[in-house]
């Protein structure tokens, strides 16, 4: 991989998924749960997040970027599980505020590019794909490079709030159904669902209803952007 892709791709990957874990700290503490408040996780500062996932953040993604070419992590928002039991409905919100986050980002992203479009300074590629949204409309490196980081940008957080909000465990997705339940049978669907057998089987089920789903809504993305 080209190293300037590379470190576009890390660094976006990193701001996508700090912000997520932010909106989750953000959500939890406007809920009435300060755990990842003063853990210092309200914030676009990436050191309390490398520092609660350094594995995570840095060592998996890096690793990933060399063998499928574009960085794959995890990171997390502590909160008090008393907290979650007695609000189960606020807690899910929390939950969905990290995809939510990746949604919003998508569309200014969208927002950009379609506004580079209308002013002819992006172009139509002759070939989409997840790295290559727009190509300059003239030839010059800043261009160039406007075009990279914005693509990497809007392909990142549509796979990040896409996989999340799928809705099984142990992704945000799967608090959907907490909307719809009471408190003592939401307590009884986390305690269900939390086991880490159901978790290796949402993760699997995930990783492989994942990329037809992603296909479909990239190619209505695609839509949204030349047409």
């Amino acid at each position: 991989m080209d190293p300037k892709e590379a470190i576009v791709w890390y660094v976006v990957f990193l701001f996508s998924v700090i912000f997520h874990e932010a909106a989750h700290a953000w959500a939890a503490k406007k809920g009435g749960d300060f755990t990842a408040y003063l853990g210092g996780q309200v914030s676009l500062d990436p050191i309390p997040h490398i520092r609660r996932e350094p594995f995570g953040m840095i060592v998996l993604p890096i690793i990933s970027l060399f063998i499928i070419h574009w960085p794959f992590g995890f990171a997390s928002a502590p909160y008090n599980p008393v907290w979650a039991y007695r609000n189960h409905k606020k807690a899910a919100w929390m939950a969905l505020a990290g995809p939510g986050a990746n949604f919003l980002l998508t569309a200014i992203s969208i927002i950009l590019i379609k506004f580079g479009l209308a002013m002819e300074y992006f172009e139509i590629p002759q070939m989409a794909y997840f790295s290559i949204l727009i190509s300059p409309a003239t030839d010059s490196q800043m261009s160039n490079n406007i075009c990279l980081f914005l693509s990497i940008f809007c392909s990142m957080n549509l796979l990040l709030a896409i996989l999340n909000m799928l809705p099984f465990p142990p992704l945000d997705g799967s608090e959907i159904i907490s909307f719809f339940l009471t408190q003592s049978q939401a307590h009884r669907y986390r305690q269900f669902i939390n086991q880490p057998m159901f978790s290796i089987l949402g993760l699997y089920i995930a990783w492989n209803l994942f990329d037809p789903i992603f296909d479909t809504v990239f190619k209505a993305l695609l839509q949204v952007l030349y047409y």
